[in-house]
């Protein structure tokens, strides 16, 4: 498999955490202490978002990928969504490429998100 960068996707074991997780982290964390990167489109992330995710759409993922290490921290936890899981999936697996300790993939995505913690969070 390969990411939008053309570079070869090396699959490592990946950590994943459920919504309900999420929203604990989200409530009793200090934001300073997590990175929040959601992989939606843009006008994914209009119609429904959670507050604190940075926005790094994956199919422009060349755009932003040589600015991953001045914009996060590699060993900070990091959490990814996107709408089921599937493209915060394969960015967690590209994280951890690039050198990332503590990523997660947030099972269900935001859509599990509004199902289970925050039906306010508009569906799609």
């Amino acid at each position: 498999m390969l990411l939008a960068t053309g570079e070869p996707m090396v699959q490592t074991p990946l950590q994943e955490i459920s919504v309900e997780q999420l929203a604990i982290a989200l409530q009793t964390q200090s934001p300073e202490n997590l990175q929040l990167i959601d992989v939606r489109e843009p006008q994914e992330v209009e119609t429904a978002a959670i507050d604190g995710f940075t926005n790094l759409p994956l199919s422009r993922c060349q755009q932003w990928a040589d600015q991953i290490h001045s914009r996060f921290d590699a060993d900070k936890e990091t959490f990814v969504i996107c709408h089921h899981g599937v493209r915060s999936a394969q960015m967690c697996y590209w994280l951890n490429q690039q050198g990332f300790t503590n990523v997660k993939n947030v099972i269900g995505g935001i859509d599990a998100y509004s199902l289970a913690i925050d039906p306010s969070i508009p569906r799609y």
